[in-house]
Order: C-alpha cells, then structure tokens, then sequence
C-alpha cells in the first residue's frame, strides 16, 4: 500500500477487463484521465463468465477490507451468452440463471459500503465475419449479435430493478457507422482503440450524471498535491510560476 490514499475504483470482469490497458484500452484511458485523483485497478478474467465471478467475489471485495471501492465497473456476459456446448462444458450459462448470477454479485458489491457504486457494461456486438474466422480454433462456437442483445436487454431490465447505473455497450457502439471493422481487433470480439474510446465515453457520461455524493465526475475530484509551488516552471514574464496539476494538452480527447 502506498499513500496518500485516493478513492479506489476497480473494473471487474472477464477479457474485455483484463485486456482494457492494452493497445489503447477504456482501463488506459480512465487510469490517465483520473491520475492523481483516483487509484484503477484490474480485476479482469480471460475467459470468465458470472459464474466464476461469484466464486471469488467475496475474495476479490472482501466485506472486512479496511478500504472499499468508491466505484465498481461490471462487465460479464460475452462468454455467457455463447451458445451452449454438447458437452456440457464451455462458458454458456443460461438467460435466467446469468440473470440471477449478476443480481447476486451487484446486490453484494452494493452492501460493500455505502459509498460504493456500481456501473455494470452489457455484452458489446461482434463482427460475426470475424468470428466465424477464429472459430476453427474453438469447438462448436457459437456467437452472434443476436446472443448479445437478447442478454444485453435482459441485463439493463436488471438494472433498472435494482437501480444500478448501466451501459448497453450493444447499442452504444453500433451508432458508429463502421462499428464492425472499427471497433474490433483481429478476432471480431474483443475491443480496439476505437471501441474502447466509446466505452470509456460511455462510462465518463454515466459518472458526471450520476447524483451521487460525493460526486466521482474527474473534474469534481480533488486533485493530488495541486498546490501551487516556487519549483513549478516560470512564466515567461518571469514572475509567476506554472501550475501543471490540471494541465490536459497532451490528450487527443479533452474529455468530458
């Protein structure tokens, strides 16, 4: 642990979480946009679906941790909503029971404390040529965009009874008009720097309309050590000194 201590944010979740810092990653963008306000760490699972998140739930957000997560991004439901393997095995799990499975995990991450919030992501599209492609590598894959709707849907129907904050990443990325080859890396599943740009879109929206107290919108937040100093840079009148702590120039996106 090192201090200061700044409110912590985790994102949670499967591949699309463990690889959101690479290649231009929504994890990336987030962690720049909130450096020296909040600390965004990975909890992503390659592979996973909401069944195994509940295994470990508990051992991932210990309810007798000394510090609690302020915010928790949520994403499981691509390798759930894969049609279902002749054997059995394999990451499908049903409609009604992955349903109940993210009920479970965003009820018990809302009784962390009560400043804890929850945003949950839906299942984004795929480009099924792409998929189709990669599939020779798998046995009996079956994923389309129709899976990812259905379960999208159904998860944002959740939401709005447990009142969760939720993105549908489905309908988000398709108001892109080259979605398919844009947002997707080789695989047509997981995200490129494109895609990820409009998830983390997506999430900064969410935050900055969230009412909560303390409001967790980047520009709400304090800022670490931002008090001016005579070791800033000087002006170039020579007389005042340069506080860099809020400086955005180096972004391609001033974001909201």
């Amino acid at each position: 642990m090192v201090g200061p201590v700044r409110p912590l944010f985790v994102l949670f979740g499967s591949s699309i979480v463990q690889i959101s810092f690479c290649n231009g990653g929504w994890g990336a963008i987030l962690s720049e946009i909130y450096a020296r306000k909040a600390d965004i760490i990975t909890r992503g699972y390659f592979g996973w679906n909401s069944r195994r998140a509940l295994q470990i739930l508990d051992q991932v957000f210990p309810k007798e941790a000394e510090i609690q997560p302020s915010l928790v991004i949520v994403y499981f439901g691509g390798n759930d909503s894969t049609g279902p393997h002749s054997s059995g095995r394999g990451p499908h799990v049903p409609l009604p029971e992955y349903i109940e499975n993210m009920k479970k995990i965003g009820t018990y991450l809302k009784s962390l404390s009560d400043k804890t919030r929850v945003i949950f992501l839906t299942c984004p599209p795929i480009n099924e040529a792409k998929v189709r492609v990669n599939s020779v590598y798998f046995s009996e894959l079956v994923r389309t965009n129709e899976l990812c709707r259905t379960y999208s849907a159904a998860l944002m129907e959740l939401c709005k009874e447990l009142g969760i904050n939720a993105i549908d990443l489905c309908t988000a990325i398709q108001k892109r008009e080259d979605w398919q080859d844009a947002c997707f890396i080789e695989d047509g599943v997981h995200l490129s720097a494109e895609g990820s740009k409009i998830v983390a879109e997506e999430i900064l929206k969410v935050i900055k309309e969230a009412e909560w107290e303390p409001s967790l919108h980047w520009k709400s937040m304090a800022t670490e050590y931002s008090e001016d100093s005579p070791y800033d840079l000087v002006a170039a009148d020579g007389e005042r000194t340069l506080n860099p702590s809020e400086w955005a120039y180096h972004r391609e996106i001033q974001w909201e």
